[in-house]
């Protein structure tokens, strides 16, 4: 499991998403959450692949569904990380059920 650390994304100007982007690790990743950070996944490979984002809160003591990121081959997703997904150690828990082709980045709207 790899700690994926925030690129900071210009609120003016490129930013190369792609660029910044990591080999998804076949045992899961985590990532910062909080306000105006995203999760990048890239897809490179011939099927679709699901990227689970585990929660650890409930609400009036229902469980909260983990976030679920359906990307399709050749395709590219984006989520959210708010602070609904801070785990136990403080960032969020990722899995994907199958890594090969799969780049992940984590990235911080500048503010």
């Amino acid at each position: 499991m790899a700690d994926l650390n925030a690129v900071r994304v210009p609120t003016v100007g490129l930013a190369d998403v792609a660029a910044a982007a990591v080999a998804a690790a076949p045992g899961g990743d985590t990532a910062p959450v909080g306000p105006g950070l995203f999760l990048y996944v890239a897809n490179g490979g011939a099927g679709s692949v699901t990227v689970t984002i585990t929660t650890t809160g409930t609400v009036k003591g229902l469980a909260i569904s983990d976030g679920v990121l359906t990307v399709a081959a050749g395709d590219h997703g984006l989520v959210a990380l708010t602070g609904v997904y801070r785990g136990v150690n403080g960032r969020a828990a990722l899995t994907y059920d199958d890594a090969t082709s799969v780049t992940v980045a984590a990235f911080e709207l500048e503010s």
